[in-house]
């Protein structure tokens, strides 16, 4: 079987914690896998937890790499490999176009991928997966050209599919030895971007939550109106739309709470905004939590609100529902893959406060529908988006197409 390195832009990261058990349970099905980052872990090493520091101790870091050892890397693919050096230097000036800010991205984009490229063969790695088709994803698409160390990818979206000429996704599609998509929404995508014959690369490879979620879960939501909001505070999670759906709710004399954690560059406008609608104490912003806060923090809450305009399948919507709080979010890309409207949870239209709010107080009020989605919902988790199964069916897989490329060397 051959040997597979992994390649994060940030690793470990408290975004990515799914990556994390997805390479250690693959591991533990007997894959060799050595994990590669882009940039340092997201925090320092005391605020990591006892997994997340053993990933970060074994990862290599590509922007922590000495001058020399970068010298190094160049000299060595020069002297080893002068035609797909000279390859992947064209193939930068034709990925960039006449931008000299593009260009100059990919320049660092082409430094980095002979780094990458020369610890996997250094470390007698024989394959390199790449999880999302952005600028790591490209780093791949260089390594190959250079070292002829073929490359796959785990398609998540929605953010591939907004910016495919920058992310050149055409040409990743096709480049690929195979891509993994998350859902069918995520495979639709890259069969619009790709010729049929290239379509039988694409396999569905659902993510999924380990079983500490369903086993701390209840039945049903904790008591009260306490509304939680989780994810990056970046404009595309939608969380103003929440903060216009509180007040209405507010506005009709309703009682609720709402906590919004994590952190990202929205998090001054969102607090101003919510100062602009007097929202006061029913409104707290907490910042980034680690896995374990985030477990704890659905426990006590009584609905869980992803307001987004634009997901793939979101892994902290299965986190909620595999703990037994009633979800709501928005019809948007591949969360009606998830979530059925009215039998899982609650769907809305994205960007829509009103049926927003009316969303909640539907759930708030009716405790036999939440009890209802709440059962649906943990089903769902149970049969299709548990972990342990869909890294089995990842690491089928990966036994499965590295097999070819091993029988075409």
């Amino acid at each position: 079987m051959p040997r597979l390195a992994y390649l994060i832009s940030r690793y470990p990261s408290i975004s990515h914690t799914f990556i994390l058990r997805e390479v250690r349970g693959l591991r533990s099905l007997g894959l060799e896998i050595e994990t590669a980052s882009i940039n340092a872990p997201d925090r320092g090493p005391d605020a990591l937890n006892e997994e997340e520091r053993e990933e970060a101790l074994r990862t290599f870091c590509v922007k922590r790499q000495p001058a020399f050892a970068i010298l190094l890397a160049v000299s060595r693919a020069a002297l080893r490999h002068p035609l797909g050096l000279l390859s992947a230097v064209a193939l930068t000036f034709r990925l960039a176009g006449w931008d000299a800010k593009s260009w100059i991205r990919r320049v660092f984009y082409l430094l980095e991928s002979i780094v990458v490229g020369d610890w996997m063969r250094r470390n007698s790695l024989d394959h390199l997966h790449v999880h999302f088709a952005t600028p790591a994803a490209t780093v791949a698409l260089f390594v190959k050209r250079i070292f002829h160390l073929p490359f796959s990818l785990t398609v998540h979206g929605p953010d591939e599919f907004y910016e495919v000429g920058e992310y050149h996704l055409a040409e990743k599609i096709v480049e690929a030895s195979f891509l993994c998509c998350i859902g069918s929404y995520c495979r639709s995508q890259l069969m619009k971007l790709s010729p049929v014959n290239e379509w039988s690369k694409l396999e569905i490879a659902p993510l999924g939550v380990d079983s500490d979620y369903s086993q701390g879960g209840t039945s049903a939501a904790a008591a009260g109106s306490t509304i939680l909001c989780l994810g990056r505070l970046v404009p595309a999670k939608g969380q103003a739309i929440l903060l216009q759906a509180l007040a209405l709710l507010r506005g009709r004399n309703r009682a609720a709470s709402l906590v919004i954690a994590g952190d990202g560059p929205d998090r001054p406008r969102l607090e101003q905004l919510a100062s602009d609608l007097a929202l006061g104490e029913s409104c707290r912003f907490i910042g980034a939590v680690d896995p374990a806060k985030v477990r704890t923090l659905m426990a006590e809450s009584s609905l869980f609100v992803l307001p987004s305009f634009a997901e793939g399948i979101p892994v902290v919507l299965m986190e909620a529902m595999a703990m037994g709080v009633p979800c709501i979010s928005t019809t948007v890309n591949g969360i009606p893959e998830l979530i059925e409207s009215g039998r899982e949870g609650l769907l809305v239209p994205p960007s829509d406060a009103q049926a927003l709010s009316a969303a909640i107080e539907l759930l708030l009020d009716g405790s036999e529908l939440r009890s209802a989605v709440t059962l649906a919902a943990r089903e769902k988790i149970r049969l299709k988006y548990n972990l342990h199964d869909n890294v089995r069916r990842l690491a089928e897989v990966f036994t499965r197409r590295l097999q070819v490329e091993l029988n075409q060397r």
